[in-house]
């Protein structure tokens, strides 16, 4: 009981100290202020409409919502996800009493998605933030790990922000004396991209990169970019890049290695 009313607690503060969270559920619960005062305004016909389409809206994103809390393995997609689907149900909702309204909402939305970002996971797990500088150093130094997997990232990407969380998660699991987790922020140290061949053009579409390096030198990578064909990749999960970096294999040959 006492864990679910921290964490009560926690979302509340949230809501109130982050800009992106609180300019939502204001615009959220203004239909509700806006759908009260005007039950009086529209004619029986709309309210009867507006009611019907009302239900159909709250049965749609229940649905919508639950698939997502099954699919999404990150808090911060679901929360993206979900706040999008309520936006198009909102405005959607809106056109029926009133186009102008709408449009409010159009715009309203427009200005918190310029104006505001989704904060994304702060927790780094047993992973260490790195600059370029000391990235090559723990690389190069022979008494740190033999291998570092490495996630380079920024804070204005839409995709890095979702998948936040994955990273300092598999380092709680992955991290031991023999390999080692590390995340650059590009966003901060936009050259170093160039020196690891990231591209950082097109939104940001090649974000996050991982690179596993092996005493120095890079023997895996994810993505893997192809610059004569569209940069498009599977959505960052935790099993994918367990997988695809065989960081179980790792675990146990280390753990037997002992």
């Amino acid at each position: 009981m006492e864990g679910e009313l921290s964490k009560a607690v926690q979302w509340l503060n949230l809501v109130v100290t982050e800009p992106y969270y609180m300019f939502h559920f204001m615009a959220f619960f203004s239909y509700l202020v806006v759908r009260t005062s005007s039950a009086k305004v529209l004619i029986p016909t709309i309210t009867h409409r507006l009611i019907y389409r009302e239900i159909q809206a709250a049965l749609a994103f229940g649905i919508l919502t639950a698939i997502k809390m099954v699919r999404e393995e990150t808090w911060e997609g679901f929360i993206a996800d979900t706040l999008f689907f309520a936006k198009i149900f909102l405005v959607a909702l809106a056109l029926i009493m009133d186009y102008n309204l709408a449009l409010w909402y159009i715009v309203a939305f427009s200005v918190m998605y310029i104006l505001t970002q989704q904060p994304s996971f702060q927790g780094l797990g047993t992973s260490s933030k790195l600059t370029p500088l000391q990235l090559e150093t723990s690389l190069t130094e022979g008494n740190m790990s033999r291998f570092w997997l490495v996630e380079f990232r920024s804070s204005c990407s839409s995709d890095c922000i979702r998948t936040s969380r994955c990273f300092p998660e598999l380092s709680i699991t992955y991290s031991n004396k023999n390999l080692s987790f590390g995340i650059v922020d590009l966003g901060l140290f936009p050259n170093a991209a160039e020196k690891f061949g990231i591209f950082l053009g097109g939104h940001m579409g090649q974000l996050p990169t991982y690179i596993l390096f092996e005493n120095a030198t890079a023997v895996a990578r994810f993505p893997e970019f192809d610059f004569e064909s569209k940069a498009s990749h599977p959505r960052m999960t935790k099993r994918l890049l367990s997988r695809y970096f065989e960081l179980d294999r790792r675990l146990i040959e280390y753990v037997n290695s002992k």
